[in-house]
């Protein structure tokens, strides 16, 4: 397959368009089994009733891991909010509702989010051993009804293509409390902007009639989990200072 220039590079793969599909190449640092992995969490998303991309291979480009799936024509929700900020609640809230559909779904063959925390969180170099054990028990005494978590969603993980918006980027996607899904929406989202932090939460606990303290529980443990992946602007002081309740 010749692959020459990526539409996208992303903190864990490169994007190439292929004729009518789209070819994810993954860092020399990932796997096979973490790409087969995220293809089966994509399918299993898709085979749910969700509107998202079907995966067609997993295969290696280069020695590199690499999934192939369908591509789909269209604009970012994030790049249409960019070229028109007026219409920003509106994508907001189209948004908001696809994430409420995913949170709607029950899977049993999709990792733990709280295995997947937990590892994170003994990863995370810039943790003490002090905040480990903090968080970690923490979230141990969280309660919840176990659903489909995203895990990276934001506007730029949904493609409008027509009438449909379709979800990508399952990576990180879990089966867990939708609230701690929620809270790290609203931290992705306060890194950037704070007004557009404060739309997203509003529109969600409006619609869900979840509480912002319920959701914001989650903060410290969600900050530290965050601390362990390779996001070169993202600010360690900050979420530091969430995990410290600073």
């Amino acid at each position: 397959m010749n692959l020459i220039t990526p539409i996208a590079v992303g903190n864990t793969a490169k994007i190439y368009l292929h004729g009518n599909q789209i070819v994810k190449v993954f860092h020399d640092y990932f796997s096979q089994e973490e790409a087969i992995k995220e293809a089966a969490k994509q399918e299993a998303a898709r085979e749910s009733g969700l509107t998202i991309p079907s995966i067609i291979d997993v295969t290696k480009i280069d020695e590199n891991p690499a999934i192939i799936m369908e591509y789909v024509k269209g604009k970012t929700l994030g790049d249409l909010l960019m070229e028109n900020r007026q219409k920003a609640e509106y994508y907001m809230t189209i948004s908001v509702d696809i994430q409420l559909n995913i949170h709607e779904v029950k899977l049993n063959s999709i990792e733990p989010m709280e295995l997947k925390l937990k590892r994170q969180i003994y990863a995370a170099q810039r943790l003490s051993e002090s905040d480990k054990t903090k968080l970690l028990a923490k979230l141990d005494l969280m309660s919840y009804e176990a659903r489909l978590c995203h895990g990276d969603y934001h506007l730029f993980n949904l493609i409008l293509s027509d009438d449909h918006v379709f979800i990508i980027d399952w990576v990180d996607a879990s089966i867990g409390d939708i609230r701690a899904d929620v809270c790290r929406t609203y931290l992705l989202y306060s890194q950037l902007e704070e007004d557009l932090a404060e739309l997203y939460l509003n529109l969600y606990c409006n619609k869900s009639g979840i509480s912002q303290e319920e959701i914001l529980e989650w903060a410290p443990i969600i900050a530290g989990a965050r601390l362990s992946e390779i996001v070169p602007k993202e600010d360690a002081g900050r979420l530091l200072r969430i995990v410290q309740g600073d």
